[in-house]
């Protein structure tokens, strides 16, 4: 396992659309590993295969379910990791709710994007296995952040509030998605 650098913007993988992954191979489960690092290093809650340079439908995910209001005495909860492989939302909420995003692979930056407030993810796991998943709030927000890095689209592209952070929020970019 290594750590992969983080592509940032311009770079044209973040505008490609990701292809499918065929066979899970040993490469793809290589990949994989080294998302689960960069990102835990970075420190992010997901990370989309393009944000480390490659083309492939691959995703991981990090979160405490709730821990984005937690009391700062409050036990931390578990963190789950997800490992999603050619993922499609396959239904969601009416409802939408608007929240602050950041993305490691634009950085010192952060904006308001709506997003639905439930989505239903099919995808495969790392093992090759179907899966469905329902998220609701942040870790459905997180979801969608990566899938839309998966077709070429980023947090900018879909809110017109974009705005430079402050030292005292960097951390809180990072975290957010």
């Amino acid at each position: 396992m290594s750590i992969r650098p983080i592509v940032t913007v311009p770079d044209p993988v973040l505008r490609e659309k990701a292809k499918p992954v065929r066979k899970i191979t040993p490469e793809i489960q290589n990949l994989i590993d080294d998302m689960i690092e960069t990102m835990r290093q970075a420190p992010g809650v997901g990370l989309a295969a393009p944000q480390v340079g490659v083309g492939m439908q691959v995703m991981v995910v990090e979160y405490a379910e709730g821990s984005e209001n937690a009391d700062a005495d409050a036990e931390p909860k578990p963190k789950k990791l997800y490992t999603l492989v050619n993922p499609k939302i396959s239904r969601h909420s009416k409802e939408t709710e608007l929240g602050k995003e950041g993305c490691l692979s634009i950085p010192d930056y952060m904006g308001e994007v709506e997003r639905y407030g439930t989505v239903t993810v099919k995808s495969l796991d790392r093992h090759g296995k179907s899966f469905k998943l329902k998220a609701r709030g942040w870790l459905a927000r997180i979801f969608q952040h990566e899938i839309d890095h998966l077709n070429g689209v980023l947090f900018i592209d879909r809110t017109e509030n974009v705005w430079k952070v402050e030292p005292e929020e960097a951390q809180e970019a990072s975290e957010t998605v």
